[in-house]
């Protein structure tokens, strides 16, 4: 099993670039990010930059539980003294300078936000949209309310400490980060440890409890929790992508069954459910107790399928709750926010066991 990377802040980017720069010692960056002066990474931010793909402007803030990722043709650019709230999922989108962005926001590839954009909680902003400045929106997809009004403005001053001046672009490069000793965080649970294949590869901030298998060649990406602390099983394919921030856990007498081939999206929650091999979680997406998706099946950023569903093979699920909006065709392809099969020896140093 190889191991993923997490080092302290001054370790990463050096004594003088660390001094300009806010890292929790739990936060993440895979790859090589570029960050402006002051910017603040929270702790369990993840960031994912193969390649520089992500840059975060001076004086922006990713707060606890993002998850910011860039890759191959999916950059991602945040603005100068911007704010992430908690939980937030970004995947290949550019945002302007001054933004509020709310708890649990999902902002899929290619959207476009301008400067001073208000969003509020739970927002998720589909790929290809654009709001332009001053917007502020809402809903699942988001939706343009109004224009931001003198008191939106004036909250947002009280926010920036009366200031909403803006600091001259900086850029600190932050990684490529160096192996970390560890290779993930196994823990037993009632004399159960996890059993993990040789080849699967488990970021250095993965916490896996319990009762719980992982296939040959599945990855675990960073702040991800596997918990089997029920009475049930947690079993994961072969050639699963598990990525950040992502949550699987189970009630009792429960079982969770990944099947082989399955990605699942970052920020993502998969609760006591059986997901058919092929199948996509997109990033943030809810699959909760009892439900079971057939083969090839799509759930759709920040959808939720609710507990006790049955959808079968090739379903393409969307909403709140997840309702089929269509048929997949089979193979899905890989999604642009998925690891490549190239991608693990740039960002994981990998070392035999």
């Amino acid at each position: 099993m190889s191991a993923g990377p997490e080092v302290p802040a001054v370790e990463r980017v050096g004594a003088a670039g660390a001094a300009s720069l806010q890292l929790a010692a739990s936060a993440v960056v895979v790859g090589r990010a570029q960050l402006g002066a002051g910017a603040r990474l929270a702790q369990g931010a993840v960031v994912r930059s193969p390649g520089d793909s992500v840059t975060i402007g001076a004086g922006s803030m990713v707060l606890e539980n993002c998850s910011v990722i860039g890759g191959p043709g999916l950059p991602t650019t945040i603005g100068r003294r911007t704010v992430f709230g908690h939980r937030c999922t970004v995947v290949g989108a550019t945002v302007g300078d001054l933004c509020e962005i709310g708890n649990g926001t999902t902002l899929m590839p290619g959207s476009r936000l301008g400067d001073r954009i208000f969003l509020g909680e739970g927002t998720l902003v589909p790929a290809g949209m654009v709001l332009p400045d001053d917007a502020v929106a809402v809903g699942r997809p988001a939706r343009i309310v109004r224009r931001a009004s003198p008191d939106d403005i004036h909250r947002l001053t009280v926010l920036r400490d009366g200031d909403l001046s803006l600091p001259p672009p900086t850029s600190v490069a932050v990684g490529p980060l160096e192996e970390s000793a560890t290779m993930g965080q196994l823990y037993a649970f009632r004399g159960v440890v996890p059993t993990i294949a040789p080849s699967a590869t488990v970021f250095a901030t993965a916490e896996i409890t319990g009762d719980v298998v992982i296939g040959e060649r599945t990855v675990i990406g960073a702040g991800v929790k596997i918990i089997g602390d029920s009475h049930g099983p947690v079993r994961i394919g072969d050639d699963v992508q598990i990525l950040e921030n992502t949550v699987l856990h189970l009630l009792p007498d429960n079982s969770l069954l990944v099947g082989d081939g399955v990605v699942i999206g970052p920020g993502a929650m998969i609760h006591g459910c059986h997901i058919g091999a092929g199948s996509v979680v997109e990033p943030a997406a809810i699959v909760c107790d009892g439900s079971e998706l057939g083969p090839g099946c799509i759930v759709r950023a920040g959808a939720v399928v609710k507990q006790r569903s049955r959808f079968p093979a090739g379903s393409d699920l969307d909403g709140f709750p997840a309702k089929p909006i269509g048929t997949v065709e089979q193979p899905i392809p890989a999604p642009p926010w998925a690891l490549r099969p190239g991608d693990l020896p740039d960002l994981v140093p990998t070392r035999s066991n």
